[in-house]
This record gives structure tokens, sequence and C-alpha cells, in this order.
């Protein structure tokens, strides 16, 4: 395909990268398979621990020197990188369509969230400020003062492969900080493409080696990277199952995490919204990604005065979905990741069955002409009770639960009552109702919108979730501060040593 061409992909990538070099690991090959139409698009090479070590020591080496740069030179690295995106953004959104499975819209829109981000990050490069204070002591002055923190690891997720590692990236890299990406091992060809654009504008700056790295396999080298001394800082995107088991090893050895775990997510119909715009929401975010976005709509949570009125839309849109190859514009839905995904689709929705669920649209594995890969599979809704295991569990895949509420006060505690705290939404024009959402009585999730559905989270604001989701956050507004050390500094200028506090110490 031409668009492999343009990004400098072949049919075998080497998978190690110390920037821009590429690094002969060992023979064991990751096998990428398009969801789309099961051919194999290429292969990598997984990292092996001596590869692993070294790509470590290059990029504890790299960043005693990137942290020398002043942060708007680092910024300006960023911005090349920004634009260098731009240039590559159709073929690259391509891949990402092609290689995950996501629409062809959705896969230029994660790319384009890369270019937001390096933008974001451009600007942040001159705006890394800390406070100064006020002592409590005379001729003295007191701040704070932020610096960057060292090697920082990056595992994602294969529903974002790329998006998600350059929300870490480009802010780490203005903050000072050197980083190492694990990818996920369904989607590994996107992470060789990003690194051959990035690798590009580094050796046209006479970027060190080790700035940004790259390594590739399964849970074993996330594991190394977890409890690797060397490595400050984790952020891992995954499931809570996953984010735990980092969160244990980096906590063991007293690291720090930013965790992007499930999400659970809920949108509240109000007998107040306008039904339209609602059912726009609840069905991109129900469907879009096939299922598999962390901000997935997973329920509806309907004002039982207007709950077979929206239930009626529901159906209807659905059976306007089209589902098909990604790559055509005119398709809605793409095949879910791959056959393993299909089963758990398969046994979420025996499990609704067998718990009491009723379903209003059926789902099913698409067979035929075009779906002849086994991962398509028809978006779903159930009738169901909040209470259900399956209701209380993430399941990444297009079903959607939906269920009555009478009050607003019953919706909000409906919405918070599972163990998941990512997104969240009312679709409502009643200020109060709103309001009532919006506050500290309202929704418990990091993220709480009105009258937007719970996907598409912006570039500005910070991203993630609180629970199960596991409290960090990425990408905008301070979570820059999360990719450094925070010191504070008392400064002395008078001729005498006045303490802390009245306390007298002569002799």
């Amino acid at each position: 395909m031409e668009f492999l061409k343009e990004l400098n992909l072949h049919q075998n990538n080497q998978g190690s990268s110390t920037g821009t070099k590429w690094v002969l690991s060992n023979d064991t090959l990751i096998e990428s398979f398009s969801p789309v139409d099961g051919n194999m698009i290429g292969t990598v090479n997984t990292t092996s621990k001596n590869v692993y070590d070294t790509i470590v020591a290059t990029a504890e080496k790299a960043f005693a020197e990137w942290r020398l740069v002043p942060a708007p030179k680092r910024g300006e690295i960023v911005r090349q990188i920004g634009n260098a995106l731009r240039e590559k953004k159709e073929p690259l959104g391509k891949l990402v369509s092609y290689e995950m499975g996501k629409s062809l819209q959705e896969g230029l829109g994660e790319v384009q969230e890369m270019i937001d981000i390096c933008d974001f990050a451009v600007g942040l490069s001159r705006q890394l400020y800390g406070l100064t204070i006020h002592s409590e002591r005379p001729n003295h002055r007191m701040y704070e003062q932020w610096h960057p923190l060292g090697v920082v690891g990056i595992i994602s997720a294969f529903n974002f492969p790329v998006a998600v590692w350059s929300w870490n990236a480009a802010l780490a890299w203005v903050c000072g900080n050197v980083c190492i990406w694990k990818p996920s091992e369904k989607t590994p060809l996107c992470s060789v493409a990003v690194q051959n654009i990035v690798a590009d504008v580094f050796k046209k700056n006479n970027i060190p080696e080790g700035v940004s790295c790259i390594v590739q396999g399964a849970r074993e080298v996330g594991e190394w990277m977890s409890n690797d001394k060397r490595i400050a800082l984790m952020s891992a995107t995954g499931s809570t199952r996953m984010g735990k088991a980092v969160n244990a090893a980096v906590a063991q050895r007293l690291g720090k995490t930013i965790l992007e775990l499930g999400g659970n997510n809920a949108v509240i119909i109000s007998k107040n919204a306008d039904l339209d715009m609602a059912l726009i929401g609840c069905v991109f975010g129900a469907v879009g990604t096939a299922g598999q976005r962390c901000t997935t709509t997973r329920r509806l949570i309907i004002h039982e005065s207007i709950y077979e009125t929206f239930k009626q839309k529901l159906i209807n849109a659905y059976k306007q979905l089209k589902i098909g190859n990604p790559l055509d514009s005119k398709n809605h839905v793409g095949p879910l990741i791959d056959k393993d995904a299909v089963q758990q689709y398969l046994s979420s929705i025996e499990q609704c069955k067998q718990q009491g669920g009723t379903f209003i649209v059926e789902g099913g594995v698409l067979t035929g002409e075009g779906y002849e890969t086994g991962c398509y599979v028809k978006p779903c809704i159930a009738e169901a009770n909040n209470k259900m295991l399956i209701v209380q569990h993430e399941t990444f895949a297009p079903i959607l639960y939906i269920m009555p509420y009478n009050t607003i006060e019953e919706a909000v505690a409906m919405q918070n009552a599972v163990p998941q705290g990512l997104s969240s939404a009312i679709m409502t024009l009643n200020v109060r109702e709103a309001e009532l959402f919006l506050s500290h009585t309202g929704s418990d999730c990091g993220i709480a919108n009105v009258n937007i559905g719970t996907s598409g989270a912006e570039i500005g604001g910070a991203f993630g979730g609180e629970k199960e989701t596991g409290g960090g956050r990425e990408s905008g507004s301070d979570a820059w501060k999360a990719y450094m050390r925070r010191q504070t500094n008392t400064i002395n200028w008078g001729s005498s040593l006045p303490l802390a506090q009245g306390i007298e110490f002569n002799f």
C-alpha cells in the first residue's frame, strides 16, 4: 500500500530504537495483521533484555545533555515534530485506521491530536513557571521551581496507538525529560512509523541519541520498565488489571506513575434534553472506534418520561449504521482489533442475557463479503440494570446498556455506582440539573460534560479519571507538573540568620 511506503515501512522492521538509530534485537518477531482484511502488514523484532538495557543506558546519557537545552529550544524541536506530523497526517492516519481498525476519520483525528499536543507543548515550553512565596523571615526570598525527572517510560494501548504516546512525549520533552516508549504489541507498526518521522527531525537538529526510544514486546517488556529504578516516571494506559500491576511494581521502588485505565462511562438523558442533539453524542460515543475507547459511552441513564421515545430513536439510528472497511469514509464502524476481542464481545452479550438483560438491538458477528476476518461485529443495545455484574464491568466492545431513572439525584447516584471513574455526561437544557451534575455532589469522574458525549476530549484540558481509572492526568492544563519534580528554594539576602518559627539557637 502506498501509505506504507510514504511512512518508510517495510515487510520486516527493526523494532528497537534509540532515536535515529534502529537497533537489531533478537529473532523473535511480532507479526502485525490488519483486522480490516486479515493481511499481514509487516513484522517488527521484539526487544531483548540486553538491548533493553542498552537503550535505557543511552536514554540516561541523553538526559544529561537534553536537560541542559533551554526549554524554549526544546519546544522548537517539538514544533518541528508537529510540522512533520502535518506533512505525514494522511498516510499516518491511514496506517492507524488500517492497523487498529478505527474509521479513517478517527485515524486522521488521532494524528491531529498529536499535532495539537505539539502545538500546546511549544507554548508550554515558555511557561514552566513556579511561584514566589513571601517568607516569614526578614530579608529572605522563597520560591519554587520545577526540574525534569529523567527517563520517562510510556506504555500505550492499541486503541490509540499514537495519540496517547504523544500526549506524554511532547510534554515530557519540553520539560527536559527523555522517553522510552513501549507500544501495544497489537499495533507495533504505528510506533515504527512515528519514530521514523521523529528521527528525521532529531537528525536535522543534531539531537543526541536516547531522547526518544522505542522498545517492543509483550507483558515482559512492560515489567522490565516498571521494575527499573532508572525510569523515574511510568505512564501506563490500558486495563485496570494492567495498571494495578504497574502501580504495585513502581510503588515498590517509590517511583512515580501516571495511570490511565478503564472506563465505564454513562450519559444521563434528562427529560429537559434536546433529544436530537443527545442522540448524536450517544451514538457516536457508543459505536466510535467500535466501542474500543476508554471514553466509550457504555451506559445510558434515561428519564422514565422519555425512556420509550429515546429508546426508539436509538433503535432507528442503529439501523442506519454502516459497518465495514474503515478506510471507506462512508462506513461508521470498523472491526474489533482481533478474534480475542470478538470472543470477549460475544461472552459479554451472553452474560448480559444470563443476568437478565434484554437486547433491543441484537449483536453478532458479521459474515460474508468484506467481513472475512471475523472481526466485524454489530453494535448492540440491551435494557439492563445498573447493578448487573456485566454492567459494572468495562466491556471493550460496542455494547450499550440503557436504563431508566426517576429523579436527577437517582441518576447521578447510578452514574457513580460503578468502580470506574473516567468520563461522564448529562444531556439537559436545565441549568440546575447541569450545575448539580458538575458540583461536588455530582459526577465523581475526572471528566464531566454537559450536552456533549463522553468521548472526544480536547488537548487543552487535563485527561484522566478517578477510582479504578487510576487517578492520573495527561495532556493539557497543568498536567505537565507530573513530568517534573518540585523544588522549594529559600534565599537569605540579609546579614543575619533568623530561624523559622522564631527559634533561637545562639552559641
